[in-house]
């Protein structure tokens, strides 16, 4: 497959997901890849490896227009992976994207990569969503990836390797989509080589299992038993501030579980097969060892 793109500009390329995206483009070696950092400048691995690739890093300030507009001139895609931690994501990329346009970027990839919410589900991704519309109006090229949960983030979610011991957010038999960073980043990197990605949803999934077939190769690869606590209320309980009262990040993290997955995958429009959810606990048992 070739792609009608030469030039791609990453905003957040030196992030936990952005790193892996900015290294699959380099990989494929289709492309001359443009890595956006904010000001002021500083020292990062991550941007020393990807420049030592090939990459060009360039450091803006997001509040000037004229600054990131020039930082975008060339590009033909932009692709956004400007985290949420402030709760903002909607308000971090629209400069972005307006600038995007105002360069004559040809396509633009929102901060997506996740699940796909209904709008009120909860406030976190409902930002999300309402770019994703604002995207769809600005006239850009778009594709919106749907890759589930990341697989690195098995942990964070429930499944405690050091202390061998699992919180289910829902019942045991409740799939989850996820896929791997490295695989999140091959994706993207394929869609611009793909007609049907154009003004386009793609989603894919690494591995789609239950809870309790995640935590079955969890127990394999651990040689153990697990402790398992399930917990499906955390939501309910948060709402109606019942106590014990779960924090907010219990809460986004029961949502994140609940959510309902969608069911058509576009996995048999790529190329490859994504890497086995196992290679991805490995690595996760032996950080906690």
């Amino acid at each position: 497959m070739s792609s009608q793109f030469k030039t791609v500009t990453i905003a957040g390329g030196t992030g936990t997901l952005g790193y892996h995206i900015a290294d699959a483009f380099l990989n494929d070696g289709s492309y001359d890849v443009k890595i956006l950092r904010r000001k002021p400048k500083t020292e990062n691995e991550k941007a020393n490896l990807l420049a030592s690739k090939g990459a060009e890093i360039v450091y803006i300030d997001y509040d000037q227009k004229d600054d990131l507009v020039e930082a975008l001139k060339g590009s033909d895609v932009v692709i956004s992976v400007l985290g949420y931690s402030d709760g903002k994501l909607y308000e971090n990329q629209i400069p972005l994207l307006t600038a995007a346009k105002e360069a004559s970027v040809k396509r633009f990839i929102p901060s997506e990569f996740g699940s796909e919410f209904k709008v009120g589900v909860h406030p976190t991704p409902d930002g999300k969503i309402k770019f994703e519309e604002a995207v769809m109006k600005s006239g850009l090229e778009y594709t919106i990836i749907f890759n589930g949960l990341f697989q690195e983030f098995l942990s964070w979610i429930g499944f405690d390797v050091k202390n061998k011991k699992a919180t289910f957010y829902a019942d045991g038999n409740k799939k989850l989509h996820t896929t791997s960073l490295a695989d999140v980043g091959r994706y993207t990197v394929e869609t611009l080589k793909m007609p049907e990605a154009r003004n386009a949803v793609i989603k894919v999934a690494g591995a789609t299992m239950s809870l309790n077939e995640y935590l079955q190769e969890f127990e394999k690869i651990t040689g153990s038993k697990w402790e398992v606590v399930v917990d499906e209320e955390v939501k309910h309980r948060y709402k109606n501030k019942i106590d014990p009262i779960p924090s907010p990040e219990e809460d986004f993290k029961a949502t994140l579980v609940q959510n309902e997955q969608y069911k058509d995958l576009d996995n048999d429009k790529f190329s490859f097969t994504p890497h086995p959810v196992t290679e991805v606990i490995e690595k996760l048992v032996k950080q906690a060892a």
